[in-house]
């Protein structure tokens, strides 16, 4: 989640979610059936959606909040879920700002996915789609790609390897390896936003830091979008947001969203434990509750008073006999503004993430018990 006035996104349930098999797979691993068509001259995800802090109904602190960050209408439903748009304009935000957008993004409540940003499975989506385009002609072959700044410059580096001889594994292994460096852009997301990231410069984005939600959102997001491409629907623009728009109602749906007011519900149980209603944005601790694994391979963040059964969702190490992490990575070379955060001796590697993401925890826990004296 970034640092956004709140918008929430709720699920209506019109069946018994105790009644569904807990072993049900959601989002099994697939392969793709046959090679198929891939969209051509993509324009790269232009910036992340607007959207919330954790909470609803939030207050902003001051008067003169940048427009770039105001969410108009904070509770959603699968109903008002929208049309996805690939995210390929910065009018795209603008448009979801003023709500002239036909996507909405928001907070959603399910039994087995906890709390959903639908902005951040919007946004790692987009990344899959737009790093499947670039990177299937290029599988095998030493190649980099350059992303805008956050702190450092964020550059994926695809390495040389022999690929299969089938292009069916080629493809499954693009797609694979397109949502995997997607979910580094995310995890490095977060980081970004604690050691001082601004979308806008003067909105501190700390409160959005590790959100609870956030990151199982975003591996959500790259695991749509994984089955969208190896189901054939990345041919075009059009044909992904049309593929986008049933997954992503069908996974809501199997992970238990509930009505408007049951989120409304959900949120005042965890009022003064996960988030402080009496807080304004962009208040850091208005948001009390953050989550710093970031793993591939992930629980959504426990929610204290759910019995259902969690969905686990996963990102596999190996696809088709290759290791993704060996095939490319997301590297942080040094920024021209690095705010908090020391500058790498050549690059930030994923490996070094969880290092600074337990700093940032450390650091918060310290605060937060001066705070609670």
């Amino acid at each position: 989640m970034r640092v956004w006035i709140v918008t929430l996104l709720l699920g209506v349930a019109s069946l018994s979610y105790g009644a569904q098999p807990q072993s049900a797979d959601i989002l099994p691993i697939e392969q793709a059936r046959r090679v198929w068509p891939v969209a051509q001259n993509l324009i790269a995800p232009e910036s992340l959606r607007p959207c919330c802090a954790f909470g609803y109904d939030l207050q902003v602190r001051a008067v003169g909040v940048p427009i770039p960050v105001y969410q108009i209408g904070n509770i959603l439903t699968l109903g008002t879920l929208g049309q996805h748009r690939y995210n390929d304009s910065a009018l795209g935000a603008v448009k979801n700002i003023v709500g002239l957008s036909e996507e909405k993004s928001g907070l959603i409540y399910t039994h087995r996915g906890g709390f959903i940003d639908i902005a951040h499975v919007r946004d790692t989506a987009d990344n899959t789609f737009y790093l499947f385009s670039q990177i299937y002609s290029r599988l095998g072959q030493d190649w980099r790609l350059f992303y805008s700044e956050e702190l450092g410059v964020r550059r994926i580096q695809l390495h040389a390897f022999t690929p299969p001889a089938s292009m069916v594994e080629r493809y499954t292994i693009a797609a694979w390896l397109a949502g995997h460096l997607a979910f580094q852009l995310a995890q490095w997301h977060e980081i970004a936003q604690w050691y001082g990231f601004e979308s806008v410069p003067g909105f501190p984005e700390e409160i959005s830091a590790f959100s609870p939600e956030d990151l199982y959102s975003n591996l959500l997001g790259a695991r749509l979008a994984i089955n969208v491409i190896l189901h054939g629907n990345a041919g075009s623009v059009d044909s992904y947001n049309k593929a986008m728009d049933k997954a992503l109602h069908k996974a809501l749906v199997q992970l238990g969203a509930v009505s408007k007011a049951e989120t409304e519900r959900q949120f005042r149980a965890v009022d003064g434990d996960w988030w402080n209603s009496k807080r304004r944005v962009p208040d850091k601790f208005l948001v009390l509750n953050r989550n710093y694994d970031l793993s591939e391979n992930r629980y959504p963040t426990k929610v204290p008073f759910e019995n259902t059964q969690a969905y686990r969702l996963e990102m596999p190490a190996t696809v088709a006999g290759v290791t993704l992490s060996q095939l490319g990575e997301l590297q942080i070379h040094t920024g021209s503004d690095m705010h908090s955060l020391k500058a790498p001796e050549r690059f930030y590697l994923p490996s070094q993430f969880s290092e600074l993401a337990e700093q940032a925890k450390a650091a918060d826990q310290i605060q937060l018990q001066r705070m609670n004296k």
